[in-house]
């Protein structure tokens, strides 16, 4: 594959992944916890280099995951003790941050770690950090990480879709018919973590939380449906990683951030005209009823 193949299948891997997560983080009311994790990783990764003194390696993707449960178990924890969920998340995702930012700055000299690759991320070096493959040859590791992100998030999504679904609408319904509300919740948010530590270091934090919350938002606007809903927001989450990528191609400019605004034109044009929640359709309705009213 090309250069920009590469580019552009990667961040259809993250669009295509975080599309189908975004669904149940909107359905859960949970969209502030991505841009929480996102950000809470880099003191996941900064802790396993201070440990490794390496920069590559699966220390790091365990560091990032940890640092996600980690998350995940504060704020429920400071939500058990009657603290708003929001206010909660708010709470841990700076603290956790602020502190990852201080190690950054104070302990890891002068390795290339910085806060400004975390948040933007650098997909157009994606291609030169190869991997070799059986029957694939030589894939970037960034590909690679979020293919299996891809896989296991399908995997999950698919083998329990009936619990997802009735945990999402109705927990006090799952936790009556026997469904382990919270080992649900965990798992879940899992599933939001590996997501995120996939993509931090293709797209950086900012797109990631385009990417989780953008798409899906945009196909709760053309659907009631989940099975549908999660098809729409997959495909909404791949269509800007193309748009994006041409749109950066064009004015010189960078892709994860011409990718990230390509999330925020779909959501528009999704908000205008889409049939089922769409701001015209909605102005029309009233209309279209006022003139059977008159008929009748």
């Amino acid at each position: 594959m090309t250069y920009t193949a590469w580019i552009i299948l990667t961040a259809c891997l993250v669009g295509a992944t975080s599309g189908l997560i975004g669904v149940f983080l909107i359905l859960r009311k949970m969209a502030m916890m991505a841009d929480a994790i996102s950000h809470t990783v880099l003191l996941g990764i900064v802790v396993a280099f201070i440990i490794t003194r390496e920069l590559s390696g699966p220390h790091m993707l365990i560091g990032a995951i940890v640092a996600g449960l980690l998350t995940t178990f504060l704020v429920q924890w400071l939500h058990t003790l009657d603290i708003e969920q929001h206010a909660s998340m708010g709470i841990v995702f700076t603290t956790l941050f602020a502190i990852g930012v201080i190690l950054n700055a104070t302990s890891i000299g002068n390795a290339h770690l910085d806060v400004k690759h975390s948040l933007m991320g650098e997909i157009t070096f994606i291609p030169w950090n190869t991997m070799t493959l059986p029957l694939l040859g030589d894939v970037p590791v960034a590909t690679t990480m979020l293919g299996f992100a891809f896989i296991i998030v399908l995997f999950f999504i698919i083998a329990f879709y009936k619990e997802w679904k009735i945990t999402s609408f109705d927990p006090a319904l799952a936790a009556s018919l026997g469904i382990p509300v919270l080992v649900m919740h965990y798992v879940f948010m899992s599933l939001v973590s590996i997501t995120t530590v996939a993509a931090f270091d293709a797209v950086g934090a900012i797109m990631v939380v385009a990417m989780l919350i953008t798409p899906a938002a945009s196909a709760y606007l053309w659907t009631d449906k989940l099975s549908v809903m999660l098809l729409i927001s997959s495909l909404m989450g791949i269509l800007p990683a193309v748009l994006g990528y041409l749109i950066a191609t064009w004015i010189d400019t960078s892709i994860s951030g011409s990718m990230a605004f390509a999330t925020g034109i779909i959501f528009i044009i999704s908000f205008f005209f889409s049939p089922k929640h769409g701001l015209i359709s909605k102005y029309l309705k009233p209309a279209k009823t006022d003139i059977l009213a008159k008929d009748v």
